[in-house]
């Protein structure tokens, strides 16, 4: 069965009352904390694939997104980049469809009609997009949500959850528009964006993840594994260790606490500006990690 460009493994799923959770790769996605955290509400939940594009190659330039060869009972398979949308459904409360993106190279346009076009054949009632970016945040405090809501259940769920109101103008994505266009086919929307140190590059940010549990937690029940927690505080371990051997990087962290302190008493607006030595440190982090 076809939607729009994604397959169907089977028949449309009977679902209860579903919501969507989302996330993008490799955009709004550092540290991989989305995938982390939708993997863990597939891991708690348990899952089955229920729709993939049809034809991934129609979105995707594949030597920008390199398909991958594995051994499979010693058969040699490939692996091919695609937009993966699954089915989790919890005990309590909504069934999940979780759609695990990659973004498009080619036909943005005809993506997002697409994936708008598969929420509302599977009824979903609420579409949520969670992710993560760099931004001058420090490890020593509990780590900022961003976001937003269009709807009135979810404004109230944004406000409860204690999401700062989302500042960010600049580059952003065409999959946007599914936030902005869901509420037009009668979906309510809502964002959350973890805001991680722009000081640190780590594959798998757990802190960052656990921050998004806590989210998910007060959304769906899911629960925020110990394990993580013991990993995220290894990881912010080895960043105060960094801090006494490297001290430009210690002059970072004590005026990202500031700004920190002023954007939760300003509602999330972040206006003092950093020493020149500050901000030449962080271009030079970033040309290091990639980040901008």
């Amino acid at each position: 069965m076809r939607i729009g460009a994604f397959q169907l493994s089977g028949p449309l799923p009977e679902l209860r009352e579903p919501h969507a959770l989302a996330m993008l790769r490799p955009w709004i996605d550092a540290g991989n904390v989305g995938a982390l955290g939708l993997l863990e509400v597939e891991r708690q939940f348990g899952s089955e694939q229920i729709a993939t594009l049809a034809r991934p190659g129609s979105f995707y330039d594949f030597t920008r997104y390199r398909p991958t060869i594995f051994v499979q009972d010693g058969s040699r398979q490939l692996s091919v980049p695609n937009t993966v949308v699954t089915v989790a459904r919890p005990p309590d409360g909504p069934d999940l469809v979780i759609i695990k993106m990659l973004e498009p190279h080619m036909f943005g346009e005809v993506y997002v009609d697409s994936v708008l076009s598969l929420l509302e054949a599977l009824g979903v009632r609420r579409y949520v997009w969670v992710g993560s970016m760099y931004d001058m945040v420090p490890h020593t405090r509990p780590l900022l949500v961003s976001g937003g809501a269009i709807g009135e259940g979810v404004e109230k769920e944004i406000r409860r959850l204690k999401v700062l109101p989302t500042q960010y103008e600049g580059p952003s994505t065409l999959t946007f528009e599914i936030v902005q266009r869901a509420p037009l086919r009668g979906i309510e929307a809502m964002w959350c964006i973890v805001h991680l140190p722009q000081y640190v590059s780590i594959d798998e940010d757990y802190a960052g993840k656990m921050r998004l549990m806590q989210v998910l937690h007060e959304l769906y029940g899911v629960h925020v594994d110990e394990n993580d927690v013991e990993r995220a505080l290894e990881q912010n371990e080895a960043i105060d260790i960094a801090m006494r051997d490297d001290p430009d990087l210690a002059l970072v962290v004590p005026h990202f606490e500031e700004r920190y302190e002023n954007r939760l008493e300003d509602g999330g607006r972040d206006a003092i500006p950093l020493p020149p030595d500050v901000q030449q440190f962080l271009r030079e982090l970033d040309n290091r990690h990639g980040h901008g």
